[in-house]
């Protein structure tokens, strides 16, 4: 253990957050994502929730300045809820541990699961809500 760590934060998540670099992504995962088919890197969030983990990870994690869209949300296929509940405290945890104003993009279900493949990992962990699935690209310090 380390002081001011959260516990949510597990070695094998430091190590991977401290390995990537600028422009490497990570995903977070909601119980529903195919997140062992989709990455040879998975982080076992089990019995945690989206939020929580977003909220610790920003601590350490900076979001990517250069581009026009730091923050992936996946976005919901027709006839299902068009603004998820969750997305509200995605943006209120994102506007409170950010230094910067952050634009978050929706993408298609299947251009978000292709481009899940290429995220240097994946945290699976055990969110109920739908379509809580997000993307967090790496910045500088």
């Amino acid at each position: 253990m380390l002081k001011g760590i959260p516990p949510i934060i597990s070695p094998e998540l430091m190590k991977v957050m401290m390995e990537m670099g600028h422009g490497d992504e990570i995903v977070l995962a909601d119980g529903n994502y195919p997140a062992a088919s989709h990455s040879n890197r998975i982080i076992n969030g089990h019995g945690h929730g989206v939020a929580d983990f977003l909220r610790a990870i920003l601590e350490f994690f900076p979001l990517d300045t250069y581009v026009t869209f730091p923050v992936m949300l996946m976005n919901p296929v027709q006839g299902d809820e068009k603004n998820p509940v969750i997305w509200q405290t995605y943006e209120d945890i994102i506007k409170k541990t950010s230094d910067f104003p952050v634009q978050i993009e929706k993408i298609e279900r299947m251009d978000f699961y292709e481009r899940s493949k290429a995220a240097y990992a994946i945290i699976a962990t055990s969110e109920r809500a739908q379509y809580a699935n997000l993307i967090l690209k790496k910045g500088v310090l």
